[in-house]
């Protein structure tokens, strides 16, 4: 780190940022899992396919292709806290237009509201993720970013709670109509998170060898050209492309799996994947990197998820639900571990590496969509087996991937 807080208050300071940042990782796992909640509704309400209902995580995931990349110049340009806080308007325009989309049935304007609510998630991503690797020391990432992993994945099932809640109905019973009132406490909450992160004592922060002058502190960057010349980032953004896909897949088919299997009040089963994943992040927080090193808890966590993938599409459907379990307790430390693995030594192109690792988030707009058009021709249990080739790769990552150098 080249610019921290004094011995005196560093801790503190790093505390009160943690804090600030586990709200907005609360956020963005609050903002994703309203499409939990959207599918199985506009699969019925609108009379779609299943294919067509994803297309709502495509439209919200999307965003991060066209936007990871220049967000890094929005970023550099406006600073970290200012771009935060264009996020979270961001959020609340796309939430806001729900609200017509729900008034006149308009699947395209479902989409065009979960777009600019990705875009606002894209905004937000590529600020929060850099800002908790560098925070501290690189070895220690993966330990942050599981706490931040914990805020984010527990708003996943919050979000179709509350608007179950809210609304006051079961998910089977619930008209597009019936969604207004949430979602204007919704954009009231995003615009008061935009305000706070505007005037929040957030510190500045910069990765080793992001300036000239500690350039030499990060020797492999040194004679580095361009972003595309680390071969261990590139193949860490694919690995984030596929782990992003298949954890969309186990956190936003579950209320859509237990709809499909005629389970009573599938809201409910929104917290399976929830529960795996903070299981994870706390062992995360407990053993990384004292008892486990980064790459080591990704090699785990990949098996782990290649035998909670045979066991999801080889048991009867009705158990087969609970061993989505698996597959996010695998997925639990994958996010923790892959950026500090992909982001060491980039020096200087610490924020274009970190953009690019934005832009594979994309992959939870493309993979659950196959998932859904998968689910349609071969049913929702068989769909599954999508996971797989997808950990076989990250477990490769975990191997070999991540050592490659040039």
């Amino acid at each position: 780190m080249s610019t921290q807080p004094t011995t005196g208050t560093k801790t503190n300071s790093q505390f009160l940022a943690l804090v600030i940042l586990g709200t907005m990782f609360f956020a963005i796992g609050f903002a994703l899992g309203i499409n939990s909640y959207l599918i199985p509704l506009l699969n019925k309400a609108l009379g779609i396919s299943s294919g067509e209902s994803y297309l709502v995580l495509a439209a919200t995931f999307s965003a991060f292709l066209i936007f990871g990349y220049p967000a890094s110049f929005v970023i550099k340009r406006i600073g970290y806290k200012r771009t935060m806080a264009l996020s979270f308007l961001l959020f609340s325009i796309g939430f806001y237009l729900y609200i017509p989309s729900a008034r006149l049935e308009s699947l395209p304007l479902f989409l065009t509201a979960s777009f600019l609510s990705g875009m606002g998630n894209t905004f937000l991503q590529a600020t929060v993720n850099p800002y908790v690797t560098i925070l501290g020391p690189m070895e220690s990432a993966a330990q942050r970013m599981s706490i931040m992993g914990i805020m984010n994945k527990l708003a996943w099932p919050v979000a179709p709670l509350f608007l179950a809640l809210v609304i006051g109905k079961s998910v089977d019973h619930v008209k597009l109509s019936d969604t207004t009132l949430p979602f204007i406490i919704i954009i009231g909450v995003f615009i008061l998170l935009g305000i706070i992160s505007l005037f929040s004592p957030l510190p500045e922060v910069k990765a080793v060898g992001e300036d000239e002058e500690s350039a030499a502190d990060c020797p492999y960057a040194a004679n580095k050209t361009s972003i595309w010349q680390f071969p261990h980032l590139l193949l860490g953004v694919l690995a984030l492309f596929f782990y992003v896909g298949v954890e969309t897949i186990s956190l936003g088919t579950l209320v859509d799996y237990a709809e499909s299997l005629d389970l009573p009040n599938p809201e409910l089963y929104a917290w399976i994947a929830p529960v795996g994943l903070v299981v994870g992040y706390i062992a995360g927080i407990v053993l990384i990197p004292k008892y486990l090193s980064q790459s080591k808890a990704l090699l785990i966590s990949s098996w782990v998820a290649i035998i909670g993938s045979f066991l999801v599409v080889l048991t009867p459907p009705e158990i087969s639900i609970f061993f989505i379990v698996f597959i996010a307790l695998g997925c639990a430390l994958m996010w923790p571990a892959l950026w500090p693995l992909a982001m060491t030594d980039l020096g200087r192109f610490t924020k274009a590496g970190s953009s690019l690792m934005v832009v594979a988030i994309v992959g939870g707009a493309l993979i659950p969509t196959i998932y859904g058009f998968l689910k349609d021709f071969f049913g929702a249990q068989n769909a599954y087996w999508l996971a797989l080739p997808l950990f076989l790769y990250i477990l490769f990552y975990a191997l070999k991937g991540h050592k490659i150098r040039t």
